[in-house]
């Protein structure tokens, strides 16, 4: 598990200076919206931060997972084992599952931005498409943020608006802010973070026979 409290100092002195540019940083979003601070946060106004739900909605089991895009423990889970956890238990109607954004550094927010931007019905495409290719984009060496510009542009967001989209400070401020609210409803000390039901588990289940062992306990 990724064990690092969301937007710590450590996170973003590591961004790169690339980040700069962008005009997001936990100086500017603080400073616009003290009430971020808070442990108690209104509903998100923006519909892009709206539930990313998928599978029957009668289904017993409720699976909540909250993840960074740069989290390399999460890329393992998505890229491993989630594509199973589907086959076998959303596709089956065993389990709905829940998709939480929790960037733990400014590049994780902006493709968190950026995913959440899409139509919803790509948004899941999208994020396995980066934690695919997340040594390329977010590891390689230079601009990490340039590397996601390209990445969103074979998701079809033109250059102009990527950048209209990690320049929103009002989104970027809500998002921050749901990120603080869960982490301190639920105390997520790092990714990937789940919960079955009401049942947490602060770590990669690492194999679909765990998983499965979750779920059935949930």
């Amino acid at each position: 598990m990724t064990s690092h409290h969301p937007f710590s100092r450590r996170h973003f002195l590591t961004s790169g200076s690339a980040l700069l540019a962008t005009g997001l940083t936990t100086g500017t979003l603080l400073a616009q919206s003290p009430a971020l601070a808070q442990t108690q946060a209104a509903a998100p106004k923006d519909p892009r931060l709206s539930p990313r739900i998928i599978g029957d909605a009668k289904a017993p089991v409720l699976v909540q997972e909250w993840f960074s895009l740069t989290c390399t423990h999460c890329a393992h889970f998505a890229t491993d084992i989630f594509p199973q956890v589907k086959e076998q238990f959303i596709d089956t109607g065993k389990i709905r599952y829940q998709f939480h954004d929790f960037p733990l550094d400014q590049v994780a927010m902006i493709a968190a931005m950026v995913a959440r931007s899409l139509p919803e019905e790509r948004y899941l495409p999208f994020i396995s498409s980066l934690f695919s290719r997340q040594m390329q984009w977010a590891f390689s060496g230079g601009d990490p943020v340039a590397h996601l510009k390209q990445e969103a542009a074979l998701a079809g967001i033109a250059p102009d608006e990527f950048d209209r989209i990690s320049k929103d400070m009002t989104f970027g401020q809500e998002l921050y802010q749901l990120t603080q609210q869960d982490g301190q409803t639920y105390d997520i000390k790092g990714t990937p973070y789940f919960r079955f039901n009401s049942t947490p588990f602060a770590q990669d289940p690492e194999t679909v026979e765990k998983f499965a062992e979750l779920v059935s306990k949930a």
